[in-house]
């Protein structure tokens, strides 16, 4: 009888231990985390606005979603957290120190100045950004601006009123250039400078760049490099498209500015301090230049009375940085959101930025 119920005994002890495995390799198969980490979206609002699919990023954790986050809010909101997804949100040397269980901080863009990765890195935090996911909206932007400028588009638009009370058929009470055969100045030809310039020399541009340390090794290498001085003379239009560092801080300066030509027209759709915007101001209102375009502020939102939203200065177009705002934009920008948390778990982390 004994040896019986060692038989029942080891029978059943066999039938747990089988369940235990096939379930634990069910779950495992169809991507369910018995201990699921917890996942703080800080300001998921400045991603979706109700029209993108967050569910990836569901699948490998327990996801908290705030639409935004003050900086008084963010500790509280990521003390227990394992992954913390930020857009804007500074998450700064206290909090990381204070957060004992995180282990990965995901940047729902490509610039991540709002992280301290020093402190990341000494407390093994690891911090990843997503790139390219813009580089077809940003370029098509800014070929919108610089199409808005040279047609004057704009100011026709908002002018319609007036139509009627024209003596002719037509209105000539702007200046409207073509953009073929025009000289384009493209600061910076990573991926969205390099797409800019294809558009533009597709649609007649002369292309040219702005030398710079370490430019040897950039893509089309056929478009002439120049010097300061003679890139800010001969561009009827520059736009810019480089990373904001400490030496190109105020790139566009009183004294660029005074080189430019009298007809020329400023695009920015990178970094709203590559701009001196006091020094801009005083030029459009001076007419130093004939127009600027820009997608970018110093401060954002900037305040109401900001010098380039001002009413008293002319000939300036300011878009609330829609540049890479398009459907198809967010949602390549959450697939990456999404991949880095997954390589991460998979411990072969990618995009890490320190």
């Amino acid at each position: 009888m004994a040896v019986n119920l060692i038989a029942q005994f080891g029978g059943l002890l066999f039938f747990i231990i089988w369940i235990f495995y096939t379930t634990n390799d069910f779950l495992l198969k169809n991507n369910f985390n018995i201990n699921k980490m917890k996942i703080t979206f800080l300001d998921a609002s400045t991603v979706d606005a109700g029209d993108i699919n967050l569910d990836c990023i569901r699948e490998h954790g327990d996801l908290i979603i705030h639409s935004t986050t003050s900086n008084n809010e963010t500790l509280q909101r990521v003390i227990d957290s394992e992954i913390i997804i930020t857009n804007k949100v500074v998450i700064d040397k206290p909090i990381i120190e204070a957060s004992k269980k995180l282990k990965l901080i995901v940047v729902s863009a490509t610039g991540y100045n709002n992280i301290d990765v020093e402190a990341a890195k000494t407390n093994n935090v690891t911090v990843c950004n997503v790139v390219d996911y813009s580089t077809p909206i940003v370029a098509q932007h800014t070929i919108s601006l610089i199409l808005n400028l040279c047609g004057q588009t704009y100011k026709y638009l908002n002018e319609k009123s007036l139509w009627p009370s024209s003596p002719i058929f037509t209105r000539l009470d702007h200046r409207v250039t073509e953009i073929s055969g025009k000289t384009l100045g493209i600061v910076g030809v990573g991926n969205i400078g390099s797409k800019v310039g294809e558009i533009a020399e597709s649609m007649g541009m002369k292309i040219q760049v702005l030398a710079r340390d370490g430019s040897k090794g950039l893509t089309h290498q056929e478009w002439p490099r120049l010097d300061h001085y003679s890139f800010f003379e001969t561009s009827d239009i520059i736009t810019l498209h480089c990373p904001l560092t400490d030496s190109n801080k105020h790139l566009i300066n009183n004294e660029s500015l005074s080189i430019m030509k009298n007809s020329s027209y400023l695009i920015n759709t990178s970094r709203g301090d590559l701009i001196d915007e006091n020094a801009l101001a005083i030029a459009l209102t001076n007419k130093k230049i004939a127009g600027a375009a820009v997608d970018v502020l110093s401060e954002e939102p900037p305040p109401s009375d900001h010098c380039l939203i001002n009413e008293s200065t002319p000939n300036i177009l300011v878009s609330p940085h829609i540049a890479w705002i398009s459907v198809e934009s967010r949602e390549r920008l959450v697939k990456g959101v999404c991949n880095n948390i997954k390589s991460f778990i998979n411990k072969s982390p990618i995009n890490q930025v320190n």
